[in-house]
């Protein structure tokens, strides 16, 4: 007789991981919203440091980086929360404000971890569709809003379309939901968004609003993604104890703490990264657009891209993905992440974004 799993693990869907990695060196990486940047030496150095006392566990109350971060944002560290990556924050709070009879909702598509939350917590999940501009239907959102309601996620920029909305949507969306309801605002993109404004406004809306917990990481304008560090900017610091509650000891290494630490110090490189970043997206998105493609309104390091309208566009979708991969071009299909007929592509380095360009024009 075999092992018998838990119902949950039926429920829980794989996480679409991008391919490529067994390609080789010559490969242009465009799938997974990393940094073409990699991490600065001061920060690489700051890493090597640590790795001399991985004897011993790391600090299991983050001090350093809590207090790295509290200096940042002005947030006592009480109200910090740290993890292995974002995700692992995303998935503790569903571990503890979810269970059998409770509601969480969410825009659909969205980051591909929100359905994790209620098919591992066995809560029921409301996925609410985008509107015509691919962006939060918020209005709609929060009329799916009860009283069995305990989380709502908003994805701003959102993952996987590059969409975004003003403070002020967000505002007038707090506004509605009733203090009862945990909203997690997933800014792991918010750095690029600067046509929105001032990317740390959000920062205000805590002091008002102690429901509110501003997700974020490491993993993109850092360069840190190998790392997996993320935090949570929180109004409460109730939801910093009930994450540590649900989650293992030490989960979060110490070359990783350190390596965040020091990567706080040099906010002037990472503006840097982030008007280079913004430059070559629009120069990608210009290069797409010169194929007769259209694309969502980005602000964010990557591109959605809507392929050409057919009969069926999943194999088509597959058909592009594949003839990509075989010109050493590695994107996301829209399928794996919630919508048929588009392309998620990463904003590399402008030698790789040109090869993205030149091999889909081949293929179309």
């Amino acid at each position: 007789m075999p092992i018998e799993f838990a119902a949950r693990i039926r429920r829980i869907p794989v996480y679409p991981v991008a391919s490529g990695y067994e390609l080789g060196a010559d490969v242009a990486m465009l799938a997974s919203n990393e940094s073409p940047f990699g991490p600065l030496p001061v920060v690489v150095e700051a890493a090597r440091r640590a790795l001399v006392g991985v004897n011993r566990y790391p600090d299991p109350s983050y001090a350093s980086l809590r207090r790295a971060l509290a200096d940042r944002y002005g947030i006592p560290p009480s109200r910090i929360a740290v993890g292995s990556g974002s995700c692992d924050i995303l998935l503790a709070a569903g571990e503890a404000l979810l269970e059998p009879g409770a509601e969480v909702v969410y825009a659909w598509p969205a980051f591909s971890v929100y359905p994790h939350l209620a098919a591992a917590s066995g809560a029921r999940a409301i996925e609410v569709p985008l509107d015509s501009c691919e962006r939060h239907d918020l209005d709609a959102i929060a009329a799916e809003v009860t009283v069995a309601t305990r989380l709502a996620v908003i994805c701003n920029p959102n993952n996987p379309t590059s969409t975004a909305l003003p403070l002020e949507h967000i505002e007038a969306f707090l506004e509605r939901v009733p203090r009862h309801v945990c909203v997690i605002l997933d800014e792991a993109y918010c750095e690029f968004a600067l046509a929105l404004g001032d990317p740390f406004a959000s920062l205000e809306l805590l002091a008002r609003w102690p429901n509110l917990v501003l997700l974020r990481t490491f993993s993109k304008v850092y360069g840190l993604a190998g790392l997996r560090v993320g935090y949570g900017l929180c109004g409460d610091e109730r939801f910093c104890e009930a994450v540590d509650q649900v989650r293992q000891p030490f989960y979060l290494n110490a070359v990783a703490q350190a390596a965040a630490v020091e990567a706080l110090k040099h906010q002037d490189a990472v503006e840097d990264r982030v008007t280079r970043t913004i430059a070559s997206r629009l120069a990608l998105e210009e290069g797409v657009r010169g194929l007769g493609l259209s694309l969502a309104d980005s602000e964010a390091n990557f591109v959605w891209v809507r392929l050409p309208d057919s009969d069926d566009q999943e194999r088509d979708e597959v058909a592009v993905t594949r003839g990509l991969a075989e010109r050493g071009v590695i994107v996301r299909a829209g399928a794996m992440l919630g919508q048929e007929g588009r392309l998620r592509v990463t904003v590399g380095t402008d030698v790789e974004n040109a090869r993205f360009v030149a091999a889909l024009g081949e293929l179309l």
